[in-house]
């Protein structure tokens, strides 16, 4: 049997950690299997739909380097893809079942179906339909009809005994059916409720593997008895564990960035963002953490996925962003680092050759030391422009000693003179500086990283020289001078 599995998200916002989790477990396993993963955008809930969030979600899964062999823009002989273009395969399924006397029309008004859940809330029973349309005979129908009353259409559930799902990670999990009611297939608009179009579009698209999260365990049992309404076989499912806050509540957005797109422009990277999602859950063994994505999907196994909660941390996910930063191939920082550089108007939007170069050479200097491209795009700003200020600690530490200028005029007379101007000596000439005035490296090199810069920390010190040349260093170095004359007199 060729593996078919599907991700099939709901079009009313971005893409969050845990869709995108559930995305990158499904293609993992189709790739581990060789099968085909599938794309199915469920968008007919018209109330909640919004168009640019459909869109943003498959920008979103090609971003993280998901890509789906049928679905949207894609295709595929199992098509359509979106749940408002399969609207006509509902309702001739709903018809079946309605003409084999396994579902049934029901006329309730919203004030009834009010009044049974306060009747049952009363009683200490659980809310449920109690099935007053279930033997309407076609008379009485017809009046309701008559009166304006458009249905809803509602399978029959079993009322007694009980429903086992058989989940690959969970193992044999039984409902009663006594918790279930007679609940609703179509909708009086003639649109599918979540369950029924699920079951038909899986079916359908022969998906063999639904790989979903936890919270969708609970549906489980409805679809089971739609799988068995239909006649359909089920597909074998597999219900990963859920995300949760470091606090192990819920997670919102008060523990920070929940969605791919907002990690994006905070500049974290699609391989890192991946890295972290394949842990959320699943552990690869041997305690590996970082993985190539040819790594995920030979190590991939179902097996392996946890039962218990998987806890989210963002710093986590810095940190490995940071790995990434630091050991990606150089010019793929530096393409993606590019976008965060022009937002901060560092570099021109169309980089010459010449200064592709530079731009290259700054970002090997800094990106040892960064989590993030915004951070990145931060530590390499003093390397594009001159007008930056001082950090005030440096200043307190670094421009209020005793003879500071004269010490800074001294490393400018001799960077004006060092031939080759590189780091071998550019470095000799301070030495050479430290030792004539008598005094440590860290009363020329601290004062001239802040004066060139505006930082206390950063590359090294003559890196940054050599990279900023002669005329740069000169300049700045005659402009702090002027500084800390100016703030000592006043």
């Amino acid at each position: 049997m060729s593996v078919r599995v599907r991700f099939a998200p709901s079009p009313t916002g971005s893409l969050h950690i845990g869709g995108a989790r559930t995305a990158l477990f499904n293609w993992l396993f189709a790739r581990k299997e060789n099968g085909k993963f599938i794309l199915r955008v469920e968008d007919t809930d018209t109330q909640r739909y919004i168009a640019e969030a459909a869109a943003g979600i498959e920008r979103t899964l090609r971003w993280l380097g998901l890509d789906w062999d049928e679905g949207p823009v894609a295709g595929g002989p199992k098509g359509p893809y979106r749940q408002s273009e399969r609207l006509e395969l509902y309702r001739q399924e709903a018809k079946r079942l309605l003409d084999a006397g396994l579902a049934y029309p029901c006329y309730c008004t919203p004030d009834e179906l009010a009044q049974m859940r306060e009747e049952a809330r009363q009683s200490g029973r659980a809310p449920r339909y109690d099935g007053r349309c279930r033997h309407l005979d076609e008379a009485a129908r017809k009046a309701k009809e008559a009166a304006g009353l458009k249905p809803v259409l509602r399978i029959k559930a079993p009322a007694e005994g009980s429903t086992v799902v058989r989940d690959l990670i969970r193992g044999e999990v039984t409902f009663d059916n006594s918790t279930l009611d007679d609940f609703i297939i179509m909708k009086s608009n003639g649109i599918a409720t979540y369950n029924f179009a699920c079951v038909v579009d899986d079916h359908g698209m022969g998906i063999t593997h639904v790989l979903r999260a936890e919270e969708h365990l609970s549906n489980t049992p409805k679809q089971l008895v739609i799988y068995n309404a239909l006649g359909y076989p089920p597909p074998q499912f597999a219900h990963v564990p859920m995300i949760l806050a470091p606090d192990r509540s819920k997670l919102s957005k008060r523990h920070g960035a929940t969605a791919v797109e907002e990690f994006r422009e905070q500049g974290y990277l699609a391989p890192a963002i991946v890295n972290y999602l394949a842990l959320l859950g699943w552990s690869p063994g041997a305690d590996k953490e970082i993985m190539s994505r040819e790594e995920m999907v030979s190590l991939f196994s179902l097996e392996a996925i946890n039962k218990s909660a998987a806890i989210y941390d963002v710093r986590k996910l810095t940190w490995l962003n940071a790995q990434y930063i630091n050991n990606l191939p150089l010019d793929t920082v530096v393409r993606e680092a590019l976008p965060f550089l022009q937002a901060g108007a560092l570099i021109p939007p169309a980089p010459s050759p010449e200064e592709m170069d530079y731009i290259t050479r700054v970002v090997a200097a800094v990106r040892s030391r960064v989590h993030t491209l915004v951070e990145l795009a931060d530590a390499a700003s003093y390397f594009f422009r001159d007008d930056f200020t001082y950090e005030e600690k440096g200043v307190r530490k670094h421009f209020s000693k005793p003879g500071v200028t004269e010490t800074l005029a001294r490393g400018r007379q001799a960077l004006a003179a060092v031939q080759p101007f590189d780091l071998e000596q550019t470095e000799a000439a301070y030495r050479q500086v430290t030792e004539a005035l008598g005094v440590s490296g860290g009363a020329l090199i601290h004062p001239t990283r802040l004066a060139i810069s505006g930082r206390t920390v950063g590359p090294g010190l003559f890196d940054i020289i050599v990279l900023l040349g002669r005329e740069n260093c000169l300049t700045r170095l005659d402009r702090a001078i002027r500084w800390i004359e100016k703030n000592q007199k006043s």
